[in-house]
């Protein structure tokens, strides 16, 4: 017998995306697509999430932004590829973005 074991990412927390959505609806396809794709990825390294996500930037401390909707709103999530976690941090406007210290949120 063969058992396959499916690692994949598990997003906490879905609810900042949720919450986000509701006071800007016109992002809701483009953050569940990232949920989507970020939820059922198998990702071991930066070089598995760069290859899904080209646009993403490494700003250290484990730290990643990803552009969404056209670099309208950022998303910043904390990758802990070893326990296949995903935590996201902050979800803003472009503005609201560089106003925040990215390394440390």
């Amino acid at each position: 017998m063969i058992f396959v074991i499916l690692i994949i990412m598990h997003v906490i927390s879905y609810k900042r995306i949720r919450e986000f959505i509701i006071k800007y609806p016109d992002s809701a396809i483009k953050l569940k697509r990232w949920y989507k794709w970020i939820s059922k990825g198998k990702f071991k390294n930066h070089n598995d999430l760069r290859k899904k996500f080209p646009d993403m930037d490494y700003i250290g401390n484990d730290r990643f932004v990803f552009n969404i909707a056209g670099n309208k709103y950022r998303l910043i999530a904390l990758v802990n590829f070893n326990k296949k976690k995903v935590f996201v941090r902050f979800i803003g406007t472009h503005a609201e973005y560089n106003r925040t210290d990215c390394k440390t949120i």
